[in-house]
């Protein structure tokens, strides 16, 4: 590490020029990298095949379709002759209007699947024309008034899952962009830095995130063309590259500054102070942005295309601004360092009073703090072990306005809320279709079935199937509707729908869960043993790391599973369950980022243990050093993150939220309580290594001293070690 910070301060010209042309080309690219990511999720499913198959002949089919209820008048039911006659002018009315729809009523299908209890109403379906689209609630408002006039005396409802999102989603005028959230977590993270530093070095690490973003910004526009068709970036990424690339580029560029503020307070020259903070704090910054990177990237062994794109893009997010800290920073700090180290506050290099005094009651408290961290952490978990992972039912996304007024006229006409994941099913031959309605028309978890008819559905001998489900699939309450089908349908036929294909994302997702936390935790273990020189530390991390994750599982169910401050927070109500791909995402984004302040603080840990010989004298080193350090840098990335949950996303504000309060619990819970609790516990135990492992990663038989980092004496416990 000295090596390379003597090496870009020897070319610091060459150094400077390649990044100041770097930061030009990503400032020029930036915004066309929004125009080259392409929403939806690839999975190879059998759903996602059919939904390929049936956009190409017939469109918007595969999503799931806005539904029009319409109640006759007093006395009149399906077999009134004058009902008849008004329903067949509807369906003319509608084609005459919106030709592109894709319409499906009894009037051109007489099918009984749509005919309502007591024969006293009917369901019309409406598909958007094209597959991708979603159906405006305009164009369902004008439905239900054209039904309203062409019914007299009938009681019109309209409803659908896209319609009922849109009640429980911000107003367009709460929606922001990347640009936006950016400025707002800077704001955050400069107030932060402010009163880190009391000095212009707060510009520092905020100039560094600028330069690290914009080269990530390069970086995910270089990948649009380099990544296979089969796994195209999603919007989602230019979201988490800016925010969370801020938040790590912030954090690391702390770490090496902080550290290069104490060797000049301990009287080094800048030269020196450069040096010894890329020596220290450098190898922390570079260790844990390789584990990062490495815990991000697992996420690529998910067969899904937004989880594997996040995984790919991930890669170069830790990696990113590690590369900036290790090569701008020693370069600017060397050329105007102490210049913006100004006005110098007295405390500038010394221990914090405050996490000194935490760090030896801990110690002395160390069953006590142990057993509340265990237990708050332990309680957060068994809420988390009740995650709905799956989509929410219709009646959590909307409780109130004329989209949930139209479910409930579903429900009570006999429909079933089953009607809003109305499965496709494609069919090569169109005299398949009257065997496969009556076939599906026979299954107790299928509503009906009806064969839509007319020139919209009429495609090149093929022919198109609709099961009505009598459970939503994909929910919680989904039932076996999914399986019935599949296991009914000819040889041949391809069931489809958004619904179907969000099932068989999960199982995939899901499948490929076990995989990604045994190589994350492997490679994390592997990587900590080595650097940390213990066998035990590294298991210690791995473990609370999935207990950290397991218990910001229980904050994010809290919050939008049960709705506990959601609607203060964003005017939404309990979405009764969590967004299939965020539980994934938040595994991947945490255990990689929580490593950091690991990292931070036992590398700090091990370098007071190698010098005094004394696990409790290395733990106070480590958390007053670092105390004020972590909980900042987890603040700033948390306030970046922050910023990033008021996008228009469900998913997005899901996996913003999750990543914002698992940082916070992280550093305050794990890192500033558990984390010297239990390495008090432990003591000499925490730095046992066995040779044969030592042999196999590398590392020296015998620790290196450490010179000391300032003339503080540091305060140790009376006791054994």
């Amino acid at each position: 590490m000295e090596k390379l910070s003597n090496w870009v301060v020897r070319h610091r010209l060459l150094v400077g020029l390649m990044w100041l042309a770097i930061t030009v080309v990503g400032a020029v690219i930036a915004p066309s990298v929004s125009g080259r990511l392409q929403s939806g999720v690839h999975v190879d499913s059998p759903a996602y095949t059919a939904n390929q198959q049936i956009a190409r002949q017939y469109g918007g089919a595969t999503s799931s379709p806005g539904l029009v209820t319409i109640n006759f008048p007093a006395g009149q039911n399906i077999d009134t002759p004058a009902v008849r006659s008004e329903l067949a002018a509807l369906d003319a009315r509608i084609a005459k209007a919106m030709p592109t729809l894709r319409e499906v009523s009894y009037a051109s299908t007489g099918s009984k699947a749509l005919v309502g209890n007591g024969r006293a109403s009917t369901m019309i379906l409406v598909y958007p024309p094209q597959s991708g689209q979603d159906l405006p609630t305009s164009v369902l408002d004008q439905l239900t008034a054209a039904a309203t006039a062409a019914v007299p005396g009938s009681t019109v409802h309209s409803t659908g899952v896209q319609a009922l999102s849109n009640g429980n989603a911000p107003s367009a005028s709460g929606q922001s962009t990347v640009l936006t959230e950016l400025m707002v977590g800077a704001l955050g993270a400069l107030l932060v830095l402010a009163w880190v530093f009391g000095s212009f070095l707060a510009l520092l690490p905020l100039i560094m995130a600028f330069i690290s973003v914009l080269t990530m910004q390069l970086f995910v526009y270089g990948l649009t063309f380099i990544v296979p068709s089969s796994t195209p970036l999603n919007p989602a990424v230019q979201y988490i590259v800016a925010l969370l690339g801020l938040g790590l580029s912030i954090d690391y560029s702390l770490l090496i500054v902080n550290r290069w503020r104490e060797e000049r307070a301990a009287g080094k020259s800048n030269a020196d102070a450069v040096a010894a903070a890329m020596r220290r704090a450098g190898h922390a910054v570079m260790f844990s942005g390789i584990t990062a990177s490495l815990g991000l990237f697992a996420l690529v062994v998910v067969p899904v295309s937004l989880v594997r794109g996040i995984g790919i893009s991930g890669l170069f997010i830790p990696s990113t601004a590690m590369l900036v800290a290790l090569t701008l920073l020693p370069l600017v700090l060397s050329k105007i360092g102490p210049r913006a180290d100004w006005p110098r506050r007295r405390s500038a290099g010394r221990v914090s009073r405050f996490w000194t005094s935490w760090s030896q009651l801990v110690i002395r408290r160390r069953v006590v703090a142990a057993v509340l961290g265990l237990g708050l952490l332990g309680g957060l978990a068994a809420i988390g072990a009740t995650i709905n992972i799956s989509q929410p039912t219709g009646s959590s996304l909307a409780s109130t306005g004329p989209y949930a007024d139209g479910l409930r006229a579903l429900q009570t006409d006999g429909f079933g809320s089953g009607a809003l994941t109305t499965l496709p099913i494609y069919l090569p031959t169109a005299g398949q279709a009257p065997t496969v309605v009556n076939a599906l028309d026979r299954l107790a978890s299928v509503r009906g079935a009806v064969s839509p008819t007319g020139p919209a559905w009429d495609q090149g001998g093929s022919a198109m199937v609709l099961a009505i489900p009598t459970n939503e699939v994909g929910t919680a309450h989904g039932g076996t509707s999914l399986a019935d089908i599949r296991s009914t349908v000819p040889a041949g036929a391809l069931v489809g729908g958004e619904a179907a294909q969000t099932v068989d994302a999960t199982n995939a997702t899901y499948g490929a869960f076990p995989l990604m936390f045994g190589l994350v935790a492997l490679v994390t273990f592997l990587l900590l043993a080595r650097g940390l020189k213990s066998v035990v530390l590294p298991a210690k991390a791995v473990l609370l790391n999935a207990l950290s994750v397991a218990a910001t599982y229980g904050l994010v169910v809290l919050v939008f599973q049960h709705g506990f401050g959601s609607n203060l927070l964003w005017g939404m109500s309990a979405t009764g369950s969590i967004d299939t791909y965020v539980p994934m995402l938040m595994f991947g984004f945490l255990f990689g980022i929580s490593m950091d302040y690991e990292v931070f603080i036992l590398s700090r840990v091990r370098e007071g243990y190698d010098r005094t010989r004394s696990t409790r004298a290395g733990i106070v080193e480590g958390v007053s050093h670092t105390g004020r350090l972590v909980t900042s840098a987890a603040l700033i990335l948390c306030l970046a993150l922050a910023s990033l949950s008021t996008a228009n996303d469900t998913t997005v504000r899901e996996l913003a939220f999750g990543l914002g309060a698992g940082v916070l619990l992280d550093a305050v819970v794990v890192r500033m309580l558990l984390l010297p609790a239990l390495v008090s516990l432990f003591g000499k135990v925490n730095w046992w290594l066995p040779g044969w492992l030592g042999r196999l990663l590398r590392v020296p038989s015998s620790p290196e001293s450490a010179e000391p980092v300032s003339g503080e004496r540091i305060p140790v416990l009376v006791g054994d070690d």
